[in-house]
């Protein structure tokens, strides 16, 4: 029926009520990722949005994972308000459904409520979420310490090799918060990518700060591992 109905045949009907989908609602998200391939299909349009403002919390949380997994770019304002949500599956399910929509309003929204977001589940969503021109501004000028930290882990999370110079620079550079030089260096150890190894080396060796020259050595010696067996 959804792939009918992308196709454009006006007999394809959606013959099932909010309360059916609902029900279901990790079954239902995979069958609409099944079918959309793309952004901004918008099949069910405001369909969806009363029910994220239910009393129900797992009728709310089950409306924001349907409306991520249908791509409705026009639930992300209702779903941002779920981030701060009294009940934590719901704000759970706002979290991902975000990094499923995607986008700059989404990686905005999440941004944010950075701080009520666990700062692992805030990386893995903007690893998702970012496009490589967000991550770059993010990188550039972040909007707290702790988005920077969320940033870099999720650059590594990427196995983004286009940002090995800048978290190496980011690494070395005495300005940058130590938290977000040590996100840096774990960063690095996940992309595994052999150009940062003299960088990561040369770091664990001169550093004067004993907490970043071990989580230096610990990344270069992980990198190494994980490079193993890698192509040049």
């Amino acid at each position: 029926m959804l792939n009918s109905a992308l196709a454009g045949e006006r007999a394809a009907v959606l013959n099932a009520g909010s309360a059916e989908l609902l029900a279901d609602p990790v079954g239902v998200s995979a069958v609409f990722e099944s079918a959309l391939d793309r952004p901004g299909m918008g099949v069910l349009g405001h369909f969806l949005t009363q029910d994220l403002a239910s009393p129900e919390p797992a009728t709310r949380a089950a409306a924001a994972r349907i409306c991520g997994a249908a791509r409705l770019t026009e639930s992300i304002v209702w779903i941002a308000d779920l981030l701060q949500d009294p009940s934590p599956a719901v704000r759970d399910a706002a979290v991902r459904s975000l990094s499923r929509l995607g986008g700059r309003r989404a990686v905005e929204q999440l941004l944010a409520a950075a701080d009520a977001i666990p700062l692992y589940r805030l990386a893995i969503a903007l690893s998702r979420a970012a496009s490589d021109v967000d991550i770059e501004a993010l990188m550039r000028q972040p909007a707290s310490e702790r988005a920077a930290i969320a940033t870099v882990l999720a650059c590594g999370l990427r196995h983004d090799v286009l940002r090995v110079s800048p978290l190496l620079g980011i690494a070395h550079d005495r300005r940058w918060p130590k938290p977000v030089r040590l996100a840096a260096c774990k960063a690095l150890a996940t992309i595994a990518d052999r150009s940062a190894a003299d960088g990561l080396h040369r770091l664990a060796g001169t550093d004067p700060d004993p907490a970043i020259k071990k989580t230096a050595d610990r990344a270069y010696r992980r990198l190494l591992r994980r490079a193993v067996g890698r192509p040049r």
